[in-house]
């Protein structure tokens, strides 16, 4: 059993970002399935599928580097970090979006920012 499954995500796409694969995948749950969903919905990755027990991820790349630069875990299960709305950080600039754990649901920073909710800081990607 793996003790932070959303530290264990970003830790498997990096490393195959680096390797240049294709695709990679990892054991799912609701949480990391909401969290691939919002990378792929803001250009971060290709494309998200659910297999099984897995959740498969296709990588997206710009001119042979990864779409992703750099991610970042915030509030780990040792640490909590929780934010209210307002609290929200912009992440490199606005290069980036930090990823929140709300009462409505997994939302991207300026999604919660803008339906006035805070939340658990999960982690940033920039």
């Amino acid at each position: 059993m793996l003790n932070d499954p959303i530290a264990d995500m970003l830790t498997r796409i990096r490393n195959a970002q680096k390797a240049l694969h294709k695709d990679v995948q990892f054991p799912a749950s609701r949480m990391t399935e909401s969290i691939a969903a919002i990378l792929k919905d803001y250009g971060f990755v290709s494309d998200v599928a659910r297999e099984d027990s897995n959740i498969r991820v296709v990588l997206k790349y710009l001119s042979s580097k990864g779409a992703i630069s750099g991610s970042r875990r915030l509030s780990k299960p040792g640490l909590r970090i929780y934010v209210g709305a307002k609290e929200i950080p912009a992440v490199q600039n606005g290069l980036g979006i930090a990823i929140l754990s709300t009462p409505k649901g997994v939302l991207e920073g300026r999604s919660a920012r803008s339906e006035n909710v805070g939340g658990e800081l999960l982690c940033e990607v920039w």
